[in-house]
Formats: C-alpha cells, structure tokens, sequence
C-alpha cells in the first residue's frame, strides 16, 4: 500500500469536497443578494462537472472569472477552517463507525445463535452413531 498516494487521493477528494461546499455557499448568498446570477450559477453547476472540483473551476474561469474567484475565496476559508479538527475527527470518526458496525456484527451473529441454536455436547454424541455396534 502506497500511503503517500493514499494521502494525495484523500486531498484531492477533500478538496473537491470543499469546492463543493463553497459553490453551496455562493449559491446561498447569491440566493439572497442577486437571485438571476443565482440561477445561472445553479444551472451552470447542474452542467458541469463539479465532481472534478479544478475542471469546474476552469470552466467556471471561462464563463464567469468573478464567481470563480469568489468559490476560490470560500473553498480557502473553508479548508482553513476545517483543517484543525479533520485529524481528530477522522480518527474518532473511523474509530466509532469501525466499532459500530463490529457491534452489529457481533449482533447479528449471537441472534443467528439465539435462533438456530446448536445441539449440546451431550445431545451430539449421543447422535452419533457407535461405531462399536455398527462392527456387529
């Protein structure tokens, strides 16, 4: 495993993750301040492939560099903001999902138990048959 790659892959969804919360952001804002840019921005996104968060940027240059640079200014303070907490929260965050889904494992294994219980020891060896009576 490579976990320098696994590192740069991790950012770069986390950075498409942030120009998406920023287009939201805009979006918001602009829903409140200039209603038509709003929509234009809105179906611009619907259009473009905002997955691929530096894609969406460049196109997003060509049509409307002031907006582009507004999402560049958003994602920037978003990822300054969230930066402190993502160590800890990523961490603590796996930590209880992991937990979570053994617990539910561990769950569904002992009610498989509780339903179909096995036969006691006792109960298995006596229907086994005896070998000493099957030599007769």
């Amino acid at each position: 495993m490579d976990i320098k790659q696994v590192a740069k892959d991790t950012a770069k969804t986390l950075i498409s993750y942030l120009n998406y919360q920023a287009v939201r952001v805009v979006l918001a804002q602009l829903s409140e301040t200039n209603p038509p840019l709003a929509l234009w921005l809105h179906q611009f996104s619907s259009t473009e492939k905002i997955q691929d968060s530096e894609e969406y940027i460049r196109s997003l240059f060509q049509e409307k560099q002031d907006l582009a640079f507004r999402i560049l200014t958003v994602r920037e303070y978003l990822a300054e903001e969230v930066a402190d907490f993502l160590p800890e929260l990523v961490r603590t965050g796996m930590q209880q999902a992991n937990m979570e889904h053994r617990r539910q494992r561990l769950e569904r294994i002992t009610q498989l138990d509780l339903l179909n219980p096995s036969p006691l020891p006792e109960q298995q060896e006596s229907s086994e048959p005896n070998l000493d009576e099957l030599s007769n």
